[in-house]
């Protein structure tokens, strides 16, 4: 008997059935053992002696495989082919060996970059000893993230309130997204205008040409920055007659990119379809372990940990084949194309992202959800489309001028010539140019040919800032500065939201006062552990370590020496000293200097605006910061942390944290959108206790206007009579959000929305219903899966208070957060299911139904087990005068 011990249950069971039933396949289920999260678990003052503890869910599954173990001949540890699947399979040996269960038993390292049976067999025929320099670089990577986390994080805690950690990678991802808005707030829109010309050649088909010559002289793009300007330069192409004045056209060519390394799956998913760097690498990876395909479970793509752009020889062949019989000879090139990666620290040796089957086309494969189908599409695709021939194109410029060449328009355009891999496949672009120039077909034209002109059309444009990053873009610059890892990105990206350091915004970062702030504290005190090449040098001493170049320790020593002293260096800070210097390092930022007026003087933008004297800084509550006023408490003036801008990326509100919307048409004062210590609101007038009104959570600044700042203001506002009491209905939002009341009854609203519009109808309906209170009425599932193999109850998806989960017998086990309900195959809700009950939430057991006579004797035993009541003692006769008063007494009580 040999035992394989592996990473999850499906890939088990995918392996066992490869392997027969000479073998016993288990999981470790992850990693089997961490460092205690305390301190004093790596230890720098004894050469960093390292403590790890096993995890509480692990030593049951420890225990199974000890147990497997006794009489076996072979421990096969197949664990991924990677740094982590070679520090697992490490301490499973570790523990194994502690516990002494592995007397006369064999033990051998085996990896696979696909779970086939062919690879899987391959395999076992050839398995080597734990790789020693990779778990090497394992132990310094996971010291290193200890010691960071565990000293860096309680400063943040004592000298800056509200944050919560401090990551090695996680801090510098922080800072990229904090600069990135930095940029956008920082950045001024220009005015430009755009000039084009429609002209019609000799064969009929009309082109537009965008106007670079105006007077004889080159424009720059803000040459024309006026509506004025831009009129005359149309009155200029309206009076000439015009020619073409040159043709040029450049051959080229367009390659396919190579088969996906984990980042640009992750990058490319993102951009096509939509998904979060965590939700691919969980379909990936259920595509990796294995889905049932015919009647038999297959690995469909390799890998998907990888920094490789190779695929095997085997599988280019297979591509060429498809290639050739789908498409044609054409498509196919005389010798395989040979990929090399570009991406800086790439590391293990494995083999880029690649079906592991090039003829199992999607298709075929209708056992797939939706989401895994799509994802595997992508992986196909891309794969096969990196063997096809380059697609050729040409790309033609024309030159339009006048007679007098006083003014010249030009007109681009490409034209495909042969599709090549465009036929199947282009990747995808993060964020496009809206100025391209690159116009469409052009017709074929001579020089000195004359042209008809058509319309001339103008139109404004502003600059933009550059756009905040999205996942994809975030990754790409992750991978382009070598920080991270690709098994890495999807929980740094996970962990800054779970933090609140940032949230989302139409898919793209957008940092919290509470992320730019821990940002700010870590330039300002910590600046070398941000700085990205600081960050990066150390994955390259990472690399060097799994190359045995240097030893781990040695990184570890060079990295602590200094870091200790920093952390010194902050012992003796005050929260006072932090926010002064933090003050300083982001005044430029918060309080930017405005134009100049008239008389060429500037007004400082630290005078507080409302009482005309207080000096505005950084103030630090128990909400977070905020900009305040010196002369509190006299004066109350706050804004929000951060800065306005008008480039529609920031609030919209000034920069005083004031923006007029207008004026109320009943009273004529002024109806104001601010910024406050806790959020944005509205005000009406500028009394000593004006009206205000908070902004809800669905209602962006940029999206109130004057109406709506009224209707808000105007709340509570009366929906009707009811019909049956004929008292109010009221409409309000409060501190749980929307509502409506009546009768000191309460009933949610789903949105805030809905305040201003729900008429008396729903209303009365809404408060009809019983009130949601005691045991719920049973919910319809999200999704149901059908009956479990194990007993026949139904496994279902159900929407709870703290989010879905899914359910079975009594067993609910948490869907993973960015996981879409709807999406969970049946496969990864039993695996979700398994993995609770290993934790020991097993399924609900009913007690034995008892008998008739079995209840009788139950009883029977009951009364004789009862000690027997004496009975009461007589009390003497109560004299007649006390009975009179005890009864008058009674008597006044019920009253």
């Amino acid at each position: 008997m040999n035992v394989v011990i592996v990473e999850s249950p499906a890939k088990a069971k995918t392996i066992n059935k490869y392997l027969g039933s000479d073998y016993t396949v288990l999981a470790s289920f992850g990693h089997v053992r961490d460092l205690p999260p305390k301190d004093g678990s790596v230890r720098p003052d004894e050469d960093f002696a390292m403590d790890w503890e096993v995890d509480a869910d692990a030593k049951k599954r420890i225990a199974d495989i000890a147990k497997a173990l006794k009489g076996a001949h072979r421990l096969y540890l197949a664990t991924d082919p990677d740094r982590e699947g070679e520090a697992i399979s490490w301490h499973v040996l570790q523990i194994l060996n502690d516990r002494k269960a592995l007397k006369g038993v064999e033990v051998g390292r085996i990896t696979f970059n696909e779970i086939t049976k062919s690879a899987v067999t391959g395999a076992i025929k050839a398995p080597r000893m734990l790789d020693q320099e990779l778990i090497d670089a394992y132990l310094a990577r996971r010291a290193l993230d200890y010691l960071v986390g565990f000293t860096l994080s309680p400063v943040l805690w004592r000298k800056l309130p509200g944050a919560r950690s401090a990551g090695r990678v996680q801090s510098v991802a922080l800072r990229l997204i904090c600069e990135r808005e930095l940029e956008i707030e920082r950045f001024k829109s220009q005015e430009y205008w755009s000039v084009l010309g429609h002209f019609i050649a000799g064969d009929g088909m009309g082109f537009d040409a965008r106007l670079t010559h105006l007077d004889g002289r080159k424009l720059d793009k803000f040459d024309i920055n006026s509506a004025e300007k831009a009129e005359a330069a149309k009155a200029a192409i309206e009076r000439r007659e015009f020619h073409v004045d040159s043709v040029e056209s450049k051959p080229g060519t367009r390659n396919p990119a190579p088969p996906f390394t984990t980042s640009t799956l992750q990058q490319e998913a993102a951009r096509k379809l939509g998904f979060s760097a965590q939700r691919t690498m969980q379909l990936a990876q259920r595509l990796y372990e294995g889905i049932d395909v015919d009647g038999e479970t297959v690995g469909l793509i390799t890998y998907m940990r990888t920094d490789g752009v190779s695929m095997a020889s085997e599988a280019i062949q297979g591509a060429r084949n498809l290639i050739g019989n789908q498409f044609g000879g054409a498509y196919l090139p005389d010798s395989p194309r040979i990929y090399k990666t570009k991406a800086k620290n790439a590391q293990e040796a494995h083999e880029a992202i690649r079906p592991t089957d090039f003829a199992r086309t999607p298709e075929r494969l209708h056992r797939l959800d939706p989401d895994q189908r799509r994802l595997y599409d992508l992986i196909w695709k891309r794969a096969l489309a990196s063997q096809m021939n380059p697609a050729r194109l040409e790309r033609t410029t024309v030159d339009v001028a006048a007679k007098d060449r006083q003014v010249i328009l030009r007109a681009t355009g490409s034209v495909v010539l042969f599709d090549g891999f465009l036929a199947l496949y282009q990747e995808g672009v993060d964020d496009r140019s809206k100025d391209d120039e690159d116009g469409g077909r052009l017709p074929r034209m001579m020089k000195d040919e004359g042209l008809r002109r058509g319309p001339v059309t103008i139109a404004q444009h502003f600059t933009e800032p550059p756009p905040r990053y999205s996942e994809a873009s975030l990754v790409k610059k992750l991978e382009e500065l070598g920080i991270g890892r690709p098994s890495t990105y999807a929980s740094i990206l996970s962990t800054l939201r779970d933090r609140a350091y940032v949230t989302m915004d139409r898919n793209r970062f957008l940092p919290e006062d509470k992320g730019r702030l821990v940002t700010a504290f870590l330039e300002s005190f910590f600046a070398r552990y941000v700085e990205y090449g600081f960050t990066a040098g150390l994955e390259e001493l990472l690399d060097d370590v799994s190359a045995g170049k240097i030893g781990w320790k040695e990184v570890l020593r060079d990295f602590w020496r200094d870091f200790a002293a920093a952390i010194e260096g902050t012992k003796d800070l005050k929260i006072s000293d932090v926010i002064e210097q933090l003050d300083q390092l982001l005044g430029p930022h918060l309080f930017p200097e405005g134009e100049p007026d008239e008389n060429g003087e500037r007004k400082d933008p630290r005078v507080c605006p409302s009482c005309g004297n207080g000096r505005l800084s950084l103030k630090l509550g128990k909400f977070g910061a905020f900009i305040g006023c010196s002369n509190y408490p006299e004066c109350r003036f706050t804004r929000q942390f951060g800065v306005a801008n008008d480039n529609g990326q920031g609030t919209a509100i000034g920069e005083d944290g004031i923006k007029i919307l207008g004026e109320d048409p009943e009273s004529g004062e002024k109806v104001s959108l601010r910024s406050g210590r806790f959020g944005p609101y509205v005000q009406l007038g500028e009394a000593e206790k004006p009206k205000r009104a908070s902004l809800p959570k669905d209602m962006p600044p940029d999206t109130i206007d004057l109406e709506k700042a009224l209707a808000l203001l105007s709340l509570p506002r009366e929906v009707g009579l009811h019909p049956e009491t004929s008292t109010p209905i009221q409409a309000g939002i409060g501190r749980y959000g929307p509502y409506i009341v009546h009768d000191k009854r309460y009933v949610n609203l789903p949105t805030s929305d809905e305040v201003f519009t729900i008429g008396l109808n729903r209303a009365v309906a809404l408060l009809a219903e019983p009130p949601k209170r005691g045991r719920r009425a049973a919910q319809e599932p999200l999704k149901a899966f059908g009956e479990h193999p194990e007993d026949g109850k139904p496994v279902n998806v159900m929407n709870g208070r703290f989010g879905p989960y899914v359910s079975w017998n009594g067993v609910f086990a948490t869907i993973p957060k960015g996981t879409d309900p709807q999406s969970l195959t049946q496969d990864e809700a039993l695996a979700l299911l398994a993995a609770k009950v290993a934790k020991g939430g097993g399924p609900k057991k009913k007690a034995p139904r008892k008998t008739a006579k079995a209840a009788e004797a139950e009883t029977a035993e009951k009364k004789k087990a009862a000690p027997k009541k004496k009975a009461p003692a007589k009390k003497p006769a109560a004299k007649k005068t006390a009975a009179k008063k005890t009864a008058a007494k009674s008597a006044g009580a019920s009253d």
